[in-house]
């Protein structure tokens, strides 16, 4: 099964986009997967009901942190760079999916979906796969 088809089936199986996406990568990440099913469990639904950002990009940049973070708390030196791959996964996931807020996305004022959920997760785990090279 391949990552894809792994965030699938854990959405499938109620996890919420953010925790399908960080999930689907806990193979190649130091964190057990509870943690991170835990800590992703507050940005589905776009963070505060479809207000914010896409959980599933949220949880691409979860992973962006993840893997990029030189996890140096005296005098951090990676943020920058994460912040950059953070920006271009959600440039590539605005171009392919359409937006980058829930709302928009499922078309909550326009009643026009633009991207349904397993799309996003499914365009999500692809960009971190992409950029992150994971």
């Amino acid at each position: 099964m391949n990552r894809k088809e792994a965030a699938a089936a854990m959405h499938q199986n109620k996890y919420n986009c953010c925790q399908a996406v960080v999930c689907a990568f806990e193979d190649v990440l130091d964190v057990d997967k509870e943690t991170l099913f835990r800590i992703a469990e507050g940005f589905g639904a776009g963070m505060g009901g479809m207000q914010g950002t896409c959980g599933a990009l949220s949880g691409a940049v979860m992973l962006a942190g993840l893997k990029n973070s030189d996890k140096n708390l005296e005098n951090p030196g990676s943020k920058g760079a994460t912040t950059k791959l953070s920006k271009e996964m959600a440039n590539r996931f605005e171009e392919k999916s359409g937006a980058t807020i829930c709302r928009e996305l499922k078309g909550v004022d326009t009643g026009v979906v633009l991207c349904s959920c397993p799309d996003c997760i499914s365009n999500a785990v692809e960009i971190a796969e992409e950029v992150l090279g994971l």
